[in-house]
């Protein structure tokens, strides 16, 4: 019969989940971020550029970005998240770097290191994607300079659907084909790509349409990013 219509109520399946981004929400950082879609809450602080320890790893001619991924204990829709490091934080804290890395120009900070802290007290899918959103605005907020903002999105494909921001329904979806989910962040301005992940199956065509609409919704992302630091910046806090 096919996937007619969304589980949580969305009218297309173009549509994102209710979004909220807020710049400059953790006082003590050098910049900050909340940043929500749907059920997923991420927030990200930035500390740097600071000198890097110990010395040995300093670059005199670049600095370096490092980005810590970390969901909370009883964040998630599944099992509860095992606490301190593991290997799916690891790997998405390495993503979230090479995602981001594009847009900063690291040769300005030579000896130094910029540290990028994401935390996701609560999750419905999609939590990398705002992780790295999230992570955008905070480095904006810190005054880092950057040649564009990284808006990310999961987009997919649910039994005979291609879908835009997939939640843990759709994920776990049993019904007629298997699930893809296709992680994606893209530069707005430029239009490049700086994410694509893949977990499922989904053919060639399949997947060149999903990423037209991660594309288009990445750009609604990014009107949304800009609203949080310019309303930071009106309000002048």
């Amino acid at each position: 019969m096919g996937y007619e219509k969304r589980i949580d109520g969305r009218k297309k399946f173009e549509e994102l989940r209710p979004i909220e981004a807020k710049a400059g929400v953790i006082k003590r950082a050098d910049g900050s971020a909340y940043f929500k879609i749907g059920k997923t809450v991420a927030y990200a602080a930035v500390y740097g550029p600071r000198d890097l320890y110990p010395k040995f790893m300093q670059n005199p001619k670049k600095g370096i970005l490092r980005c810590h991924y970390n969901m909370m204990p009883f964040s998630g829709q599944g099992d509860r998240v095992r606490p301190g490091a593991n290997r799916r934080a690891k790997e998405i804290s390495m993503i979230t770097e090479k995602s981001l890395i594009p847009v900063i120009n690291l040769e300005d900070f030579p000896n130094a290191v910029v540290d990028v802290f994401i935390e996701l007290p609560q999750t419905d899918a999609g939590s990398r994607c705002a992780g790295i959103t999230a992570a955008s605005i905070a480095l904006a907020d810190a005054g880092i300079i950057m040649k564009d903002m990284v808006s990310a999105v999961a987009v997919g494909r649910v039994d005979d659907k291609l879908v835009v921001d997939l939640d843990y329904n759709e994920e776990a979806y049993e019904e007629g084909r298997a699930a893809a989910d296709v992680p994606v962040a893209f530069l707005p301005n430029s239009g490049k790509l700086s994410l694509l992940q893949m977990d499922g199956n989904i053919t060639k065509d399949e997947l060149k349409k999903a990423l037209e609409m991660g594309k288009e919704a990445c750009k609604e992302i990014y009107e949304v990013q800009k609203k949080a630091l310019k309303d930071k910046y009106q309000l002048g806090e």
